[in-house]
């Protein structure tokens, strides 16, 4: 660990080849690279602006190109200035090694791959998705190339090795820090990539229950990110068991604070594991009717018919009753109530209203439908029509009221009548309420 006053040493040398560095811009020759410098600049924004449309227009007309050829090529059409600016500083620097001495190019050359190493950092960090990540590791890896390019980079590692605070046996600096951000950033980016195309080859897999594969995939992605950034902090010398008994106080507090969560998460593997809802299963959970669209670690998303998206905590799903419409299989029976006359007979209003839901599309004929009469009203002779369905994805209510429909239009063809309640109303003279005050 360097001391204070080789730390200031190092702080008095960065300061000191920076003001070098700035000197040698005044000579002419460097001042003449820096000016062709800022002339290619403009002429790549040029060049942007003339091509930039045309290109967009272009990719406008590529219909059918995957999904990952059209997001790079959005992803170049956003960095076409640097690009264009790449180009032409390695262009115009060949050219002056070809007519000129070496040294007269020197400026420029550390410009080219300067620019050279941001675009490729720019490019590269665009696979990653988070936005603060994609920050860390692209500023990162910025400042990173460019204390190598500068050959600047040793004495940076120095300068932030001095900066640091020690606890217990430990001792955490700077430069740690940085080293540990950017290892753990990599690391995660490849887990991420790596269980992206583990859960493709899972997801393919049809011998695999939809539960089954969201539970592997859950559990694959713990593992390989847990792992990436275990091995990403061991990697860089930080020693993990002096943060035991840090970590078991925090580990304490946070499992009063979190009791829910973990609720929600262990009811979420318990559900995975039982399969007894899966992505794809249509439940009723109250007034909540819809169908599973995903199954995550703290709550379910169920779909509804009208577009509404519930997120179901986990926990309501275990300690709750759920109707599942399919857990088992997908038939569903429904009921229908109606009434008739007394004067229709009742052997043909079952007959008739049989066939008209074997009328229906979505009612199936394999499993019949069936009429029974369930009771003598005060107007009417009651009956129940059960039929059977196999996609209540498709809905419950429409199916209803097409039978009902069919129920209607068969009555209607055959003299059935559907009664209503009827009162009498006997309207007594002067005489006969007088009697009955009396």
């Amino acid at each position: 660990m360097p001391g204070p006053e080789e730390l200031a040493a190092l702080g008095r040398d960065l300061l000191g080849q920076a003001a070098t560095f700035l000197e040698t811009l005044l000579r002419p020759w460097n001042a003449y690279q820096l000016g062709i410098a800022l002339a290619l600049l403009l002429a790549a924004w040029i060049l942007r602006q003339v091509f930039g449309d045309r290109i967009r227009a272009w990719m406008g007309t590529r219909e059918g190109w995957p999904t990952w050829r059209m997001r790079v090529l959005v992803v170049v059409h956003r960095r076409l200035m640097g690009i264009f600016f790449v180009a032409l500083v390695w262009t115009t620097v060949w050219i002056m090694r070809e007519v000129t001495w070496p040294s007269r190019s020197y400026l420029l050359t550390v410009v080219a791959e300067l620019a050279t190493a941001w675009l490729f950092v720019a490019l590269t960090t665009r696979l990653i998705r988070s936005a603060i990540l994609r920050m860390v590791v692209r500023y990162g890896a910025w400042i990173y190339v460019t204390l190598a390019i500068l050959n600047i980079r040793d004495e940076a590692a120095r300068l932030l090795d001095g900066i640091g605070v020690s606890f217990g046996g430990m001792r955490l600096s700077l430069l740690l820090v940085v080293q540990a951000a950017v290892v753990v950033a990599a690391l995660v980016i490849g887990a991420r990539l790596l269980s992206r195309a583990t859960a493709a080859r899972i997801q393919s897999n049809a011998d695999i229950s939809p539960s089954m594969q969201v539970l592997i995939v859950k559990l694959t992605q713990l593992g390989l990110y847990g792992l990436a950034i275990f091995v990403g902090l061991r990697a860089t010398g930080i020693d993990l068991t002096g943060l035991a008994v840090l970590s078991g106080a925090i580990g304490v507090g946070l499992g009063f604070g979190l009791q829910k969560v973990v609720s929600n998460l262990v009811s979420g593997v318990i559900i995975l594991l039982d399969k007894s809802i899966k992505p794809g299963d249509v439940i009723s959970l109250g007034d909540t009717f819809g169908w599973i669209e995903t199954l995550g670690a703290r709550y379910a998303s169920v779909v509804t018919r009208d577009g509404k998206e519930y997120l179901i905590p986990n926990e309501d799903l275990i300690t709750g009753q759920v109707v599942n419409w399919s857990h088992s299989n997908e038939f569903v029976r429904l009921d229908l109530f109606f009434g008739t006359a007394y004067a229709n007979d009742p052997h043909e209003v079952r007959r008739i209203a049989v066939e008209a839901a074997k009328g229906v599309r979505r009612v199936l004929h394999d499993k019949p439908p069936v009429c029974h009469i369930v009771g003598f009203g005060d107007s009417s002779v009651d009956y129940i029509l059960r039929f059977w369905i196999r996609d209540p994805t498709e809905g419950l209510t429409n199916i209803r009221g097409n039978v009902y429909l069919a129920l209607w239009d068969a009555f209607k063809a055959n003299g059935i009548t559907i009664p209503f309640p009827q009162r009498e109303v006997t309207v007594l003279d002067s005489a006969a309420r007088a009697a009955v005050a009396d």
